[in-house]
């Protein structure tokens, strides 16, 4: 079995199945060879992607969650500065626990009427055509329309925000070159007018909240907000699209189970979760490990890169019996596609709360749902998502 999972070839149709079953199989614990780079160990099993999720005083998020180390000096790198996800305890917890509360279960629940009111705006946009990219027409709609009202920006802002998270998640090869450091460039600018802004003229909205925001009785400071708006416009938007996009794909591959759901609505929970399951937008997390330690019988050296596999860990047959069965009735269904510990997603009852919605509406007013053409998948080694699929449909 030839393993690559560094090149955006392998992802190309969504996550290499093939490759994982082989790793969880035969080496559990695999050192992967890295163009430019010292090489990474590769994590494949629910319990080894789990727990080392547990596990931040031996594996690190510093100094970046992806396998390759930041440029120094790059936009991203933030010089002294880190995005909070590449952050450990205690610091983690601190830049976490600003904006924590707008995120917990209750806040996230009280948010649903007038998302589903924006859900319904999105459908209605569309409906009347009979046809659209389900991708851009709908499941990229909404994460924009929410975290637009969240931060207090305009919703073309928030699209075209969003547009230039693709770019920088899309794999080096597959673009021209410099795109992606423009990219961030043209997001950290947007950024900076909205601190300046919001310094002036405080407002109600979590961009406000974060300008104004202390850490250690410190103000946060121009690249600090950048960072964090940065986080807020490419984690609040990938989960919910690619979900969306990518669990609807695979309930219109399965005519049979998309009428079941449309009937029996007391599903949309154990759908969303095996949607969840199957798609696991994020592709990995990197760790590096702080110490010298031992993992499948594997020598892990202070300082090697330990990356951790969604989509592999979400089908190890130890935890999920028939894991290549979408089964929207599994139970129980313990995936982590928002990961564990301490970095578990920020946003995942809000981004459930926007999946259940968006899902509800599709199954009210979208029948006959069907693809009119290929699913082109975004190409990326670090997300997997699907950037355009063309639907047609009847008016429910």
């Amino acid at each position: 079995m030839q393993i690559d999972l560094t090149s955006a070839t392998s992802f190309a149709k969504g996550h290499p199945h093939d490759q994982y079953n082989w790793l969880r199989e035969k080496a559990p614990a695999y050192f992967h060879q890295e163009p430019g780079g010292p090489g990474f160990w590769v994590l494949s099993t629910y319990a080894d992607v789990a727990e080392s999720g547990r596990q931040p005083g031996t594996f690190s998020s510093e100094p970046t969650i992806m396998i390759a180390d930041p440029l120094q000096g790059s936009p991203a790198s933030g010089g002294d500065h880190k995005m909070m996800l590449m952050m450990d305890p205690p610091q983690h917890t601190q830049f976490r626990r600003l904006i924590s509360r707008e995120f917990t279960k209750g806040p996230a629940a009280a948010l649903r009427p007038r998302i589903r009111a924006l859900a319904g705006e999105i459908i209605d946009a569309v409906i009347m055509r009979g046809e659209c990219d389900f991708v851009s027409a709908i499941a990229g709609e909404l994460p924009s329309y929410v975290i637009a009202e969240l931060t207090g920006i305009p919703l073309d802002d928030g699209r075209k925000l969003y547009g230039l998270t693709e770019i920088i998640h899309s794999a080096p090869e597959a673009l021209p070159e410099g795109a992606q450091i423009k990219a961030v460039i043209e997001m950290f600018t947007y950024a900076e007018k909205v601190y300046k802004e919001k310094l002036e003229r405080p407002t109600e909205d979590l961009a406000s909240q974060i300008v104004h925001a202390e850490v250690d009785g410190q103000r946060l400071d121009l690249m600090d907000f950048q960072l964090f708006f940065m986080l807020l416009i490419d984690a609040g938007g990938d989960t919910t699209r690619n979900l969306v996009a990518g669990g609807v794909y695979e309930l219109i591959r399965r005519p049979e189970v998309l009428a079941e759901l449309r009937s029996h609505r007391n599903l949309v929970a154990g759908a969303r979760d095996e949607m969840l399951r199957v798609v696991s937008p994020v592709i990995y997390m990197r760790r590096t490990a702080t110490a010298d330690t031992e993992l499948r019988g594997q020598k892990i050296r202070k300082g090697d890169k330990v990356v951790r596999y969604f989509g592999a860990a979400n089908h190890d047959p130890k935890q999920f019996p028939n894991p290549e069965v979408f089964d929207i009735h599994r139970t129980p269904n313990a995936q982590i596609a928002f990961g564990t510990g301490t970095h578990v997603c920020l946003g995942q009852h809000l981004a459930r709360v926007e999946i259940d919605c968006m899902l509800e509406e599709v199954l009210d007013r979208m029948h006959d749902l069907e693809l009119i053409g290929e699913p082109e998948w975004l190409p990326s080694t670090f997300i997997s998502g699907i950037r355009s699929m063309p639907v047609r449909f009847r008016k429910g």
